[in-house]
């Protein structure tokens, strides 16, 4: 049962019909892995400790910089040189303590990435680079978890969501070099971009979470400069390397 404390703190959403008592306990029960504690990490983080996710797994190897702070808005100036992941643990704690935040000071890969995934209700894909996105796709559509990936890039910003037996990161993206420029830190990005996708990634992510509906089998992009968005089928590749073979499996067990 819900405290008398958390029924004035999550009051405003537990009016909406969509979320109310049941779903508000849900969240409190609920078991977040993100990927990445930088741009779309740190706003992604205060709106689901906000809303009143119960655990909240962060991970990051990297510290706080100075150039981090523009778009990295949990993070305070007296923080540069910690960790992020710790760093907005504490930080997620202070906002919601109701919130049980643990920090992973490490790059997750191979046993451990599954691990924690497998481990997780929602994953959401926090990170900026592409090897990261392709790992935690492959972890999620293994352990059949759902995924929310997000990126922002310039002035542009791209979501998607995964489920099983819809369409993942690698039926929109397989064919994307990694040579090309994807970080922020070689192309720039506009720090309210990244603000406003994170919103959306925690969006998502919440309504998984209480059993709404989320728009699967699309790819949506923001443009910025123009404030549009664009949606766009994204249907599963039919030779897609990552979840092709899964589905396979799956048709093989139910034959």
């Amino acid at each position: 049962m819900l405290s008398d404390s958390e029924y004035l703190r999550y009051s405003r959403q537990i009016m909406l019909p969509e979320v109310g008592e049941c779903g508000q306990q849900a969240l409190s029960k609920a078991r977040v892995l993100m990927v990445g504690a930088g741009g779309l990490g740190t706003t992604a983080g205060l709106y689901l400790a906000g809303a009143g996710v119960g655990q909240l797994a962060i991970a990051d190897s990297d510290h706080i910089e100075l150039s981090n702070l523009a778009r990295q808005v949990a993070y305070r100036e007296a923080q540069i040189g910690t960790d992020k992941a710790a760093a907005l643990a504490a930080n997620l704690v202070a906002l919601n303590p109701h919130c049980q935040c643990r920090a992973i000071n490490a790059y997750l890969e191979g046993e451990r990435l599954a691990l924690e995934v497998a481990m997780a209700d929602v994953v959401l894909d926090c990170s900026d680079n592409l090897a990261t996105r392709h790992a935690v796709n492959q972890a999620c559509v293994e352990a059949g978890t759902p995924l929310v990936s997000a990126a922002a890039i310039g002035w542009q910003g791209q979501l998607l969501v995964y489920q099983p037996h819809s369409a993942c990161y690698a039926c929109a993206f397989a064919d994307v070099t990694l040579s090309e420029p994807t970080r922020c830190a070689e192309a720039g990005v506009m720090g309210p971009v990244v603000g406003m996708m994170a919103t959306a990634q925690a969006l998502e992510g919440i309504k998984l979470l209480v059993g709404q509906a989320v728009g699967t089998n699309r790819l949506s992009r923001l443009d910025g400069q123009t404030m549009t968005w664009q949606h766009f089928s994204l249907p599963v590749h039919p030779h897609c390397a990552v979840c092709q073979p899964k589905r396979e499996v799956s048709d093989a067990v139910n034959h």
